[in-house]
Protein backbone atom coordinates (compact mmCIF):
# COMPACT_ATOMS: atom_id res chain seq x y z
CA UNK A 1 0.00 0.00 0.00
CA UNK A 2 2.87 2.68 0.60
CA UNK A 3 2.33 6.07 1.74
CA UNK A 4 -0.96 7.49 2.52
CA UNK A 5 -2.57 10.36 4.07
CA UNK A 6 -3.35 10.82 7.69
CA UNK A 7 -6.91 11.16 6.52
CA UNK A 8 -7.13 7.97 4.59
CA UNK A 9 -5.30 5.96 7.60
CA UNK A 10 -7.64 7.50 10.01
CA UNK A 11 -10.58 6.72 7.71
CA UNK A 12 -9.50 2.74 6.96
CA UNK A 13 -8.95 2.55 11.31
CA UNK A 14 -12.66 3.76 11.69
CA UNK A 15 -13.39 1.26 9.48
CA UNK A 16 -11.49 -1.75 11.19
CA UNK A 17 -9.64 -2.21 8.12
CA UNK A 18 -6.02 -2.91 9.28
CA UNK A 19 -2.40 -3.64 7.78
CA UNK A 20 0.22 -5.88 8.64
CA UNK A 21 2.85 -3.29 9.37
CA UNK A 22 2.40 0.54 10.34
CA UNK A 23 5.28 2.72 9.76
CA UNK A 24 4.83 6.25 11.77
CA UNK A 25 7.20 8.73 10.46
CA UNK A 26 7.15 12.69 11.09
CA UNK A 27 8.00 14.91 14.11
CA UNK A 28 4.20 14.74 16.19
CA UNK A 29 5.09 12.14 18.76
CA UNK A 30 1.84 12.65 20.24
CA UNK A 31 -0.48 11.94 17.57
CA UNK A 32 1.48 8.80 16.85
CA UNK A 33 0.80 7.36 20.31
CA UNK A 34 -3.15 8.58 20.29
CA UNK A 35 -3.63 6.32 16.99
CA UNK A 36 -1.51 3.83 18.33
CA UNK A 37 -3.91 3.54 21.30
CA UNK A 38 -7.02 3.66 18.95
CA UNK A 39 -5.30 0.16 17.14
CA UNK A 40 -5.13 -1.44 20.52
CA UNK A 41 -8.43 -0.05 21.64
CA UNK A 42 -9.75 -1.70 17.91
CA UNK A 43 -8.12 -4.80 18.53
CA UNK A 44 -8.43 -5.17 22.50
CA UNK A 45 -5.49 -8.01 22.51
CA UNK A 46 -5.14 -10.03 25.65
CA UNK A 47 -1.77 -10.14 27.50
CA UNK A 48 -0.50 -13.06 25.08
CA UNK A 49 -1.06 -11.03 22.00
CA UNK A 50 0.13 -7.67 22.74
CA UNK A 51 3.23 -6.47 23.44
CA UNK A 52 5.11 -2.72 23.61
CA UNK A 53 8.61 -1.80 23.42
CA UNK A 54 11.47 0.66 23.00
CA UNK A 55 13.78 -0.18 20.08
CA UNK A 56 16.71 1.52 22.11
CA UNK A 57 15.88 -1.94 24.58
CA UNK A 58 14.08 -4.45 23.32
CA UNK A 59 15.70 -7.86 22.03
CA UNK A 60 15.15 -7.57 18.57
CA UNK A 61 15.57 -11.07 17.71
CA UNK A 62 12.57 -12.16 20.54
CA UNK A 63 10.32 -9.24 19.22
CA UNK A 64 10.51 -10.42 15.30
CA UNK A 65 10.38 -14.43 16.90
CA UNK A 66 7.09 -13.01 17.85
CA UNK A 67 6.04 -10.96 15.41
CA UNK A 68 6.35 -13.79 13.18
CA UNK A 69 4.02 -16.58 15.82
CA UNK A 70 0.40 -16.84 15.25
CA UNK A 71 -1.50 -15.31 18.18
CA UNK A 72 -2.59 -17.55 20.69
CA UNK A 73 -6.31 -17.89 20.34
CA UNK A 74 -7.05 -14.36 18.87
CA UNK A 75 -7.59 -13.70 15.07
CA UNK A 76 -4.50 -10.86 15.47
CA UNK A 77 -1.54 -10.00 17.58
CA UNK A 78 -0.16 -6.61 18.37
CA UNK A 79 2.46 -5.39 18.59
CA UNK A 80 4.20 -1.34 19.18
CA UNK A 81 7.77 -0.55 18.77
CA UNK A 82 8.32 3.25 20.07
CA UNK A 83 11.68 5.13 18.77
CA UNK A 84 12.70 3.12 15.76
CA UNK A 85 15.21 5.50 14.95
CA UNK A 86 17.22 4.19 17.91
CA UNK A 87 17.70 0.83 16.37
CA UNK A 88 21.32 -0.70 15.97
CA UNK A 89 22.74 -1.73 12.32
CA UNK A 90 22.02 -5.28 13.25
CA UNK A 91 18.88 -4.77 14.64
CA UNK A 92 17.86 -2.27 11.79
CA UNK A 93 18.75 -4.97 9.13
CA UNK A 94 16.61 -7.64 11.15
CA UNK A 95 13.52 -5.72 10.82
CA UNK A 96 13.76 -4.72 7.08
CA UNK A 97 14.06 -8.11 6.30
CA UNK A 98 10.85 -8.53 9.02
CA UNK A 99 8.99 -5.37 6.68
CA UNK A 100 9.58 -6.91 3.20
CA UNK A 101 7.37 -9.75 3.79
CA UNK A 102 5.64 -9.29 7.33
CA UNK A 103 2.90 -11.52 9.00
CA UNK A 104 -0.90 -11.03 8.16
CA UNK A 105 -2.20 -11.99 11.32
CA UNK A 106 0.45 -9.72 13.30
CA UNK A 107 -0.39 -5.63 13.22
CA UNK A 108 3.24 -4.19 13.55
CA UNK A 109 3.24 -0.47 14.59
CA UNK A 110 6.80 0.97 14.26
CA UNK A 111 7.16 4.55 15.46
CA UNK A 112 10.40 6.65 13.87
CA UNK A 113 10.49 10.13 15.40
CA UNK A 114 13.83 11.26 14.02
CA UNK A 115 12.44 13.30 11.00
CA UNK A 116 15.75 14.12 9.57
CA UNK A 117 17.01 10.86 10.11
CA UNK A 118 14.33 9.33 8.29
CA UNK A 119 14.61 11.70 5.68
CA UNK A 120 18.31 11.00 4.87
CA UNK A 121 17.95 6.84 5.51
CA UNK A 122 15.49 5.85 3.91
CA UNK A 123 16.12 1.93 4.53
CA UNK A 124 12.87 1.02 6.64
CA UNK A 125 10.60 2.88 4.30
CA UNK A 126 11.95 1.21 1.79
CA UNK A 127 12.37 -2.32 3.09
CA UNK A 128 8.64 -1.91 3.64
CA UNK A 129 6.26 -4.63 1.26
CA UNK A 130 3.56 -3.53 -0.68
CA UNK A 131 0.96 -4.62 2.76
CA UNK A 132 2.97 -2.14 4.67
CA UNK A 133 1.50 1.08 5.38
CA UNK A 134 3.49 4.46 5.79
CA UNK A 135 1.88 7.74 7.51
CA UNK A 136 3.64 10.57 8.64
CA UNK A 137 2.58 12.54 11.25
CA UNK A 138 3.61 15.88 10.82
CA UNK A 139 2.96 18.51 13.56
CA UNK A 140 -0.44 20.46 13.35
CA UNK A 141 -0.10 23.88 11.43
CA UNK A 142 -2.00 27.07 13.66
CA UNK A 143 -5.27 26.42 11.58
CA UNK A 144 -5.38 23.16 11.92
CA UNK A 145 -5.34 23.73 15.55
CA UNK A 146 -8.77 24.46 16.22
CA UNK A 147 -10.42 21.86 14.32
CA UNK A 148 -8.13 19.07 16.40
CA UNK A 149 -9.29 20.69 19.52
CA UNK A 150 -13.11 20.87 18.34
CA UNK A 151 -13.14 17.01 17.68
CA UNK A 152 -11.20 16.02 20.71
CA UNK A 153 -13.73 17.79 22.53
CA UNK A 154 -16.88 16.96 20.44
CA UNK A 155 -15.29 12.69 21.55
CA UNK A 156 -16.08 13.73 24.98
CA UNK A 157 -19.76 15.73 24.14
CA UNK A 158 -18.41 18.87 24.74
CA UNK A 159 -18.82 21.66 22.07
CA UNK A 160 -17.23 25.31 22.22
CA UNK A 161 -17.59 28.81 21.72
CA UNK A 162 -15.69 30.94 19.38
CA UNK A 163 -13.72 33.38 21.69
CA UNK A 164 -13.44 30.01 24.08
CA UNK A 165 -11.42 28.19 21.43
CA UNK A 166 -9.27 31.64 20.89
CA UNK A 167 -8.41 32.01 24.79
CA UNK A 168 -7.37 28.00 24.98
CA UNK A 169 -5.16 28.32 21.97
CA UNK A 170 -3.26 31.43 23.36
CA UNK A 171 -3.14 29.95 26.92
CA UNK A 172 -1.85 26.48 26.26
CA UNK A 173 -0.11 26.71 22.76
CA UNK A 174 0.23 24.59 19.82
CA UNK A 175 1.81 21.27 22.43
CA UNK A 176 -1.09 18.78 21.87
CA UNK A 177 -0.50 16.87 24.85
CA UNK A 178 -1.02 19.77 27.13
CA UNK A 179 -4.46 20.50 24.95
CA UNK A 180 -5.36 17.09 25.87
CA UNK A 181 -4.81 17.34 29.68
CA UNK A 182 -7.04 20.39 29.64
CA UNK A 183 -9.70 19.22 27.20
CA UNK A 184 -9.74 16.02 29.84
CA UNK A 185 -10.02 19.06 32.54
CA UNK A 186 -12.38 21.18 30.99
CA UNK A 187 -14.76 17.30 30.36
CA UNK A 188 -14.62 17.00 34.28
CA UNK A 189 -15.14 20.54 34.92
CA UNK A 190 -18.45 20.49 32.65
CA UNK A 191 -19.83 16.80 33.89
CA UNK A 192 -22.24 17.70 35.99
CA UNK A 193 -23.71 20.77 34.18
CA UNK A 194 -26.72 20.80 31.69
CA UNK A 195 -25.09 22.93 28.65
CA UNK A 196 -22.31 21.40 27.50
CA UNK A 197 -20.88 24.36 25.67
CA UNK A 198 -16.94 25.30 27.22
CA UNK A 199 -16.99 28.73 27.21
CA UNK A 200 -14.08 31.40 28.31
CA UNK A 201 -14.85 31.62 32.00
CA UNK A 202 -14.41 27.65 31.76
CA UNK A 203 -11.12 28.21 30.27
CA UNK A 204 -9.91 30.16 32.75
CA UNK A 205 -11.29 28.59 35.41
CA UNK A 206 -9.45 25.29 33.83
CA UNK A 207 -6.14 25.98 33.69
CA UNK A 208 -6.18 28.05 37.26
CA UNK A 209 -6.83 31.68 36.29
CA UNK A 210 -9.44 34.59 36.34
CA UNK A 211 -9.94 37.12 34.30
CA UNK A 212 -7.76 39.09 35.99
CA UNK A 213 -4.59 36.67 35.99
CA UNK A 214 -5.07 36.22 32.34
CA UNK A 215 -1.63 35.99 31.37
CA UNK A 216 -1.94 37.69 27.79
CA UNK A 217 -4.29 40.41 28.95
CA UNK A 218 -1.01 42.77 28.91
CA UNK A 219 -0.35 42.12 25.72
CA UNK A 220 -3.87 42.03 24.44
CA UNK A 221 -4.32 45.62 25.62
CA UNK A 222 -1.21 47.09 24.32
CA UNK A 223 -2.44 45.28 21.03
CA UNK A 224 -5.35 46.99 20.92
CA UNK A 225 -4.05 50.38 21.97
CA UNK A 226 -5.76 50.55 24.85
CA UNK A 227 -3.41 52.42 26.56
CA UNK A 228 -4.79 53.24 30.21
CA UNK A 229 -5.79 49.16 30.35
CA UNK A 230 -2.37 48.33 29.35
CA UNK A 231 -0.73 51.01 31.89
CA UNK A 232 -2.99 49.27 34.98
CA UNK A 233 -2.01 45.82 33.92
CA UNK A 234 2.00 46.52 33.65
CA UNK A 235 1.19 47.91 37.26
CA UNK A 236 -0.86 44.91 38.47
CA UNK A 237 2.21 42.52 36.93
CA UNK A 238 4.82 44.17 38.70
CA UNK A 239 3.48 44.75 42.29
CA UNK A 240 2.37 41.09 42.14
CA UNK A 241 6.17 40.34 41.86
CA UNK A 242 6.52 39.85 38.15
CA UNK A 243 10.09 40.95 37.10
CA UNK A 244 10.21 44.18 34.90
CA UNK A 245 12.58 42.54 32.07
CA UNK A 246 9.75 40.52 31.83
CA UNK A 247 7.23 42.92 31.52
CA UNK A 248 8.93 45.05 29.42
CA UNK A 249 9.33 41.06 26.99
CA UNK A 250 5.45 41.28 27.15
CA UNK A 251 5.82 44.62 25.54
CA UNK A 252 8.43 43.94 23.37
CA UNK A 253 6.85 41.24 21.28
CA UNK A 254 3.40 43.36 20.57
CA UNK A 255 5.57 45.72 19.70
CA UNK A 256 7.30 44.34 16.79
CA UNK A 257 4.03 42.71 16.23
CA UNK A 258 2.41 45.66 15.83
CA UNK A 259 5.23 47.53 13.44
CA UNK A 260 5.09 44.58 10.83
CA UNK A 261 1.61 44.60 10.58
CA UNK A 262 1.89 48.63 10.50
CA UNK A 263 4.42 48.46 7.72
CA UNK A 264 2.59 46.17 5.64
CA UNK A 265 -0.71 48.33 6.00
CA UNK A 266 1.15 50.85 4.73
CA UNK A 267 2.30 48.95 2.19
CA UNK A 268 -1.22 48.83 1.03
CA UNK A 269 -2.37 45.35 2.32
CA UNK A 270 -5.68 44.97 3.95
CA UNK A 271 -7.52 41.90 5.65
CA UNK A 272 -6.35 38.09 4.53
CA UNK A 273 -3.58 39.02 2.61
CA UNK A 274 -2.39 41.34 5.73
CA UNK A 275 -2.39 38.42 8.48
CA UNK A 276 -1.05 35.68 6.60
CA UNK A 277 2.00 38.61 5.05
CA UNK A 278 2.29 39.23 8.71
CA UNK A 279 2.24 35.60 10.20
CA UNK A 280 -0.50 36.29 12.43
CA UNK A 281 -2.22 33.01 13.46
CA UNK A 282 -5.85 32.41 12.83
CA UNK A 283 -7.41 33.58 15.88
CA UNK A 284 -4.86 36.79 15.62
CA UNK A 285 -7.12 37.97 12.61
CA UNK A 286 -8.73 40.99 14.46
CA UNK A 287 -5.21 42.81 14.38
CA UNK A 288 -5.11 43.37 10.53
CA UNK A 289 -8.63 44.88 11.29
CA UNK A 290 -7.09 47.49 13.81
CA UNK A 291 -3.74 48.47 11.93
CA UNK A 292 -5.37 51.97 11.28
CA UNK A 293 -5.76 52.81 15.11
CA UNK A 294 -1.91 51.53 15.34
CA UNK A 295 0.62 54.20 15.65
CA UNK A 296 2.88 54.95 12.06
CA UNK A 297 5.90 52.75 11.22
CA UNK A 298 8.07 55.68 12.24
CA UNK A 299 6.39 55.85 15.67
CA UNK A 300 6.53 52.39 16.19
CA UNK A 301 10.26 52.10 15.60
CA UNK A 302 11.07 55.38 17.84
CA UNK A 303 8.88 53.05 20.82
CA UNK A 304 10.99 49.70 20.07
CA UNK A 305 14.56 51.86 20.42
CA UNK A 306 12.81 52.65 23.39
CA UNK A 307 12.13 49.44 24.29
CA UNK A 308 16.15 48.63 23.72
CA UNK A 309 17.34 51.16 25.74
CA UNK A 310 15.31 50.58 28.94
CA UNK A 311 16.51 46.92 28.32
CA UNK A 312 19.86 47.24 28.33
CA UNK A 313 19.06 49.84 31.42
CA UNK A 314 17.53 46.95 33.21
CA UNK A 315 20.46 44.48 32.57
CA UNK A 316 23.15 47.00 33.54
CA UNK A 317 21.31 47.90 36.77
CA UNK A 318 21.39 51.52 35.73
CA UNK A 319 17.89 52.80 35.62
CA UNK A 320 15.90 52.96 39.02
CA UNK A 321 11.75 52.92 39.29
CA UNK A 322 11.35 50.20 37.05
CA UNK A 323 7.57 50.97 37.34
CA UNK A 324 8.23 54.65 35.97
CA UNK A 325 10.20 53.13 33.11
CA UNK A 326 7.82 50.68 31.93
CA UNK A 327 4.91 53.05 32.17
CA UNK A 328 7.61 55.38 29.55
CA UNK A 329 7.86 52.58 27.61
CA UNK A 330 4.32 51.99 26.98
CA UNK A 331 3.14 55.59 26.92
CA UNK A 332 6.28 55.91 23.87
CA UNK A 333 4.46 52.65 22.04
CA UNK A 334 1.02 53.82 22.69
CA UNK A 335 1.14 57.55 22.06
CA UNK A 336 -0.15 58.54 18.50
Amino acid sequence: MGRVTFSQFSKDIKKGVLAPVYLFAGEDVFRKKEEASKIRELLAPDEFNYVKEDASSCDMGDLLSLAGTAPVFSQRRLIILDNADKLKKAALEALCNYLSDPLESTCFVIMHNDVKKFKKDKILEESCSDSCVIVSFDELKSNQLGPWIEEHLSDKGLKIDPDALILLQEIVGADLSALNMEIEKLSLYLLDRAGKTVGQEDVLACVGLNKEENPFALSNAVLDCNRGEALKLAQKLLDGGEEPISVLNKISACALKMLRIKRLSEAGLTGAALQQAAGLMPWEGRLAAKAYIMPSSKALCRAVDKIIETDMGFKSGALLEPSIQIKGVILALLSR
